[in-house]
């Protein structure tokens, strides 16, 4: 038997010395015919990038002067696709001219013309075929193109239609500019879903362009045919105005409707007046500084009020204070209507009832669910140097400054505190835990509260620079420091 197929290699040889090159059967074992023993693509693959260059590794070295055009070629529906040949060893590369047409199959050929560098050519055709992918798009963005009306703390989203590879969404590939000033912000992406979220508030009424570079690929590496270009305007803030002449100036730092005032601890000190229509016995813990009279003082709830204290009787209440008080509450009632939704409509809401976190311009803004909170960092009012400037926040129910830590509301750029108003359809809460800095002139229906009792013994005093009037409850008052613009 080991005669029999030693005879059979030897014929084999024979006819390879005669023919010049095996039959394809014994190729391999003969080893002297190039053969095509691998490709990139590999023949059937799908999903292939539009970039791809495509090539074919001989099993041996191969003749540079055979491997070219004619002999490697790359076609679709029959046609011819344009590139470049080049030959490196035994890898022969068909690079396309241009990118390759998404979703679309492709065949490619080494032809016979193929020798390698003893004058031996391939014995057939190596033909093989591949389907290109997708071409990544972007399907949606939000904001929409030509948006209007574009909230200041807006996060800018594209969608694709496909999934990209992350690390090609860089502050590179994916800006946002106003004019041409770049704006800083932090790029996330998750699915096929990027996300821009800007360092800091956007610039009310201004036209924001982003762009999505052709450097944004896919995870084939296929990269946008062109750039993606969008636009959108952020929202116009609606000027608000002062309450009218009389009651801007509001008398009252403190104004405790017909229910009087309390104050807890020994902290607490208002740098201006406050009032009530209630009897004198409901205002609590006080001394009043230009008098000198007391309100139910204790060792440990006693307060001061750097102006005069005003209710009704008995003493140290009179009448005299009491028609001063009820004058204030008329003012306060007065105020409270001229800033409400109704007198100053078209409020927007920038941060879906959550104003912690944001940097807000001159303007009214209206809570849509009926609540605003400052619970998620700090607000800050910038009056873009406009010392007139005016913020009005609307919200039908309660207000909510602080949770578990304090929370304060700042002013930049020009901002004035007499110049912030706060309409509350019923009650304020501010830091009730203790410490912040609230700021604003706050109208209250039913009753103000800065810190809590827990903190009555607490040196951290929680401060308002502004006012904090109610119409028909209740002011209390832990360790408060209120100074009155």
């Amino acid at each position: 038997m080991k005669t029999r197929k030693l005879l059979s290699i030897l014929a084999i040889l024979f006819i390879a010395l005669i023919s010049g090159c095996a039959s394809d059967d014994f190729k391999e074992i003969v080893g002297v015919c190039p053969i095509v023993t691998t490709t990139n693509p590999l023949d059937g693959a799908t999903g292939v990038p539009l970039n791809q260059i495509v090539t074919a590794t001989f099993n041996e070295e191969m003749n540079p002067a055979t491997i070219n055009s004619s002999s490697f070629i790359l076609t679709t529906g029959g046609a011819p696709v344009t590139g470049t040949v080049s030959l490196s060893g035994a890898i022969a590369s068909f690079t396309p001219g241009s990118l390759l047409i998404a979703n679309t199959l492709y065949t490619a050929r080494v032809t016979t013309l193929s020798k390698d560098l003893a004058g031996n050519a391939l014995q057939t055709d190596h033909i093989w075929t591949f389907t290109t992918g997708l071409l990544p798009i972007v399907v949606s963005t939000d904001p929409v193109n030509n948006a209007t009306g574009v909230a200041l703390n807006k996060t800018i989203t594209a969608i694709f239609n496909m999934p990209m590879n992350p690390l090609t969404l860089t502050d590179v590939t994916y800006t946002v500019k106003q004019g041409a000033t770049t704006i800083p912000g932090t790029i996330s992406y998750s699915g096929s879903t990027v996300s821009f979220k800007p360092t800091s508030q956007l610039t009310a009424n201004k036209v924001y362009t982003c762009t999505i570079t052709t450097g944004a690929k896919n995870v084939a590496g296929t990269a946008l045919a062109s750039n993606y270009v969008w636009n959108f305007t952020t929202v116009n803030p609606i000027i608000a105005t002062p309450p009218p002449a009389g009651t801007s100036g509001l008398f009252f730092g403190v104004f405790g409707g017909n229910a009087g005032i309390t104050n807890q601890g020994l902290f607490t000190k208002v740098n201006g007046n406050i009032g009530t229509t209630a009897a004198s016995t409901l205002v609590t813990g006080f001394k009043d500084g230009t008098s000198g009279d007391v309100y139910t003082i204790t060792p440990l709830n006693n307060g001061l009020v750097t102006g005069e204290i005003y209710a009704a009787a008995p003493a140290p209440g009179n009448a005299t204070k009491a028609a001063i008080a009820t004058q204030g509450l008329l003012d306060a009632t007065a105020a409270y209507l001229s800033i409400s939704p109704a007198s100053m409509p078209g409020g927007i809401d920038p941060g879906a009832g959550e104003l912690g976190a944001l940097t807000l311009a001159p303007g009214i803004y209206k809570s849509a669910s009926g609540t605003f909170k400052v619970t998620n960092g700090d607000l800050t009012l910038d009056a873009q140097g406009d010392a007139n400037a005016v913020f009005v926040f609307q919200c039908a129910s309660a207000l909510t400054v602080g949770d578990s830590a304090p929370s304060s509301v700042k002013l930049i750029n020009g901002a004035l505190a007499k110049n912030v108003y706060w309409y509350v359809g019923s009650t304020a809460v501010i830091n009730y835990a203790g410490g912040g800095i609230m700021t604003g002139n706050i109208i209250a229906n039913s009753g103000v509260t800065l810190s809590s009792p827990a903190n009555s013994t607490n040196s951290s005093v929680t401060t308002l620079n502004g006012r904090a009037i109610s119409l028909v409850s209740s002011v209390t008052m832990v360790n408060s420091v209120i100074n009155v613009p």
